[in-house]
C-alpha cells in the first residue's frame, strides 16, 4: 500500500508541472490557484458527502484546519508562483526539493525525530540529483562576483519560503493523523480555508475573475483541481501518516524527473550528460532512502 501511495503522489504531481504551465496567461497566477482549490474543495466534499464520511469537527479544533489550509494551499502557492516572476522555474523546482531537508529539520523541531544517516545520505544524493538535472538553469544565471542580481535572490527566498511553508503543513497534517483526523476530512476543511484566503487576497489585489475559456486552460484547471489536489494531496498525506514527513517529501525530489519527461514530449527537452546524472543519482537515493532500517530514535514522548 505504502509503495502504491508513494507511486501515486510521483506521477500525479509529477504531471501537474506541464498541467500548470499550460494555464500560463492573461489570468493571473493568483486567480488560477484560486480556482483550482476552490474547484477542489467543491468536489471533495461533494465525495465526501456522497460517501456519507464528511464528519463534523468542533470549531475549538478547527485552528489546526486553518493552518494546513493556509500552509498547503494557499501562502506556499503564493510564494512560489510569485517566485518565478524573479527566477527560472528549474531553480524554484530545485530549492523544493529542500523540502526533505525542511522536513527533517521540522521533524526534530518539531516531533523530537533524529534524522538516521541513511535518509540524511539519501536526501543529499536527491537533492544533488535535481541539481544535475537543472545544471544548465543553475548555469544560466550570474551568481557571481558583484553582478549578484537582486531578483535571482528576491526569487530564491521566496521559493525557499514557499518550500518551507509546505514543509509546515507537513507537520501539521502529521500532528493531526496523530491526533486521530481523518486526512480527508482534515483536507476538505483546509481546502475551503485556504481557497476563501486565496479569494480574498486576489480581491485585495484587485485581479479580474474572468477566466480564459478555451479547452487547453480549463482542462488544466479540471486536472490541477481533481487529480493534482484533491487525490494528489489525499495521496501524499496519507504517505505522510504512514513513513513521516521525512521520507515522504522525497517524493518532491523524484516529480521533477516524471515532469522533465513529459517536457521531453511535449516541449522538445533536450536531455543532457548532466540530467542522465541526475536521474540517477536521485534513484539511487530513492533506494538508500527506503531501504529498511532500524526505527528512528527518539528523543522524547511525541508532542501532543
Amino acid at each position: 500500500m505504502t509503495s502504491l501511495l508513494y507511486l501515486g503522489t510521483v506521477l500525479i504531481w509529477g504531471t501537474t508541472w506541464l498541467a500548470i504551465a499550460f494555464q500560463i496567461g492573461d489570468v493571473a497566477v493568483e486567480v488560477s490557484a484560486f480556482y483550482r482549490f476552490t474547484l477542489a474543495a467543491l468536489a471533495q466534499i461533494v465525495l465526501m458527502s456522497a460517501l456519507g464520511k464528511l464528519t463534523w469537527v468542533p470549531f475549538r479544533q478547527h485552528r489546526w484546519f486553518i493552518l494546513q489550509g493556509l500552509l498547503l494551499f494557499c501562502v506556499n502557492f503564493l510564494f512560489f508562483y510569485n517566485a518565478t516572476v524573479y527566477t527560472t522555474s528549474g531553480l524554484i523546482a530545485v530549492v523544493f526539493s529542500m523540502a526533505t531537508i525542511f522536513n527533517m529539520i521540522n521533524g526534530l523541531l518539531f516531533h523530537r525525530q533524529i534524522p538516521a544517516l541513511r535518509s540524511l545520505i539519501g536526501a543529499a544524493l536527491g537533492i544533488a540529483g535535481v541539481c544535475a538535472l537543472f545544471w544548465d538553469d543553475l548555469g544560466s544565471g550570474d551568481w557571481t562576483g558583484d553582478n549578484i542580481t537582486g531578483d535571482n535572490i528576491k526569487g530564491l527566498l521566496l521559493a525557499l519560503c514557499g518550500t518551507y511553508c509546505f514543509s509546515l503543513g507537513n507537520m501539521v497534517s502529521q500532528h493531526q493523523q496523530k491526533q486521530g483526523r481523518n486526512v480527508l476530512t482534515a483536507n476538505s476543511y483546509a481546502l475551503v480555508y485556504g481557497s476563501v484566503t486565496l479569494g480574498i487576497w486576489c480581491l485585495l489585489q484587485g485581479y479580474s475573475f474572468e477566466l480564459e475559456i478555451t479547452a487547453r486552460y480549463l482542462g488544466a484547471l479540471l486536472y490541477l483541481a481533481v487529480p493534482g489536489t484533491v487525490i494528489g494531496f489525499a495521496l501524499y498525506l496519507n504517505l505522510v501518516g504512514r513513513v513521516g514527513a521525512e521520507k515522504a517529501a522525497y517524493c518532491t525530489v523524484l516529480f521533477p524527473i516524471v515532469a522533465l519527461s513529459l517536457s521531453t514530449i511535449y516541449e522538445g527537452y533536450v536531455w543532457t550528460p548532466f540530467a542522465l546524472l541526475g536521474v540517477a543519482l536521485a534513484l539511487v537515493g530513492n533506494v538508500i532512502i527506503f531501504t529498511k532500517r532500524k526505527p528512528v530514535p527518539v528523543l522524547s514522548a511525541s508532542t501532543s
